[in-house]
């Protein structure tokens, strides 16, 4: 795991991936995925819990609570309650009726160390705040998949003194978070078959594209062409 640059008290190291945890630790009927934002795939570790934990729930009911935390000094949650429900209405209503919490989560000084954009822990999801800047620094050169993904959602990276930003807007990261982090977390959930850390997040960045990103731009195509069609 890589330190923050000690340059600037402002700076945040953004990591980019999953951890992936024994099933074989206590309450997790369902396992953990993390999405971490780092640059190198951290090993098994001796677990602790990495979050609030909600049992999961014997309610036949329909429907999931949003539980929104304060996001930290210097932090700010880049979706609201209402985009994420609007965002998981437009699923098939089988694909969420096994969740029971979204929660967007605080920061606190030990997730600072490793930060995380999303997290499926149990039958809940986790949404991590960003800097409020919306910019993440990195020391090492982003890596050819971080490149693409940023720029499918319109982040843009730049170079300066040997650090590497990566720069994105109220709109892009919304539409990041939106359409990448929270189906890739929800594909997680539904996810009953694979166990290893790299099927898991193979299929997991499956679900995200097929579910999130094209299904998204799907839509908007066809809003410019009934849109166009009308005038």
């Amino acid at each position: 795991m890589q330190r923050r640059p000690p340059s600037s008290p402002k700076t945040r190291l953004a990591c980019r991936n999953n951890r992936f945890v024994s099933q074989r630790q206590s309450r997790r009927a369902v396992g953990l995925g993390k999405r971490a934002r780092g640059l190198r795939k951290s090993v098994q570790e001796p677990f602790s819990p990495p979050e609030d934990w909600y049992e999961p729930s014997d309610d036949k009911r329909p429907g999931y609570r949003v539980v929104v935390q304060d996001p930290g000094d210097g932090y700010t949650h880049v979706v609201t309650e209402q985009d994420v429900r609007a965002r998981l209405a437009a699923l098939p209503a089988s694909m969420t009726a096994g969740l029971d919490v979204v929660q967007l989560s605080r920061i606190t000084r030990k997730k600072e160390t490793f930060p995380c954009y999303g997290m499926q822990w149990g039958t809940a999801l986790y949404l991590y705040p960003i800097e409020s800047e919306l910019v993440e620094i990195y020391a090492q050169p982003p890596t050819p998949e971080q490149r693409r993904e940023a720029k499918m959602y319109g982040g843009r990276w730049r170079c300066e003194d040997g650090f590497w930003y990566l720069q994105w807007t109220a709109e892009t990261i919304r539409d990041y978070y939106l359409n990448n982090i929270l189906i890739h977390e929800l594909g997680h959930l539904l996810d009953e078959r694979n166990g290893s850390y790299t099927d898991r997040e193979r299929y997991a960045d499956w679900f995200a594209i097929e579910y999130g990103y094209r299904a998204t731009r799907r839509r908007r195509k066809q809003k410019i062409r009934r849109r166009h069609h009308s005038q």
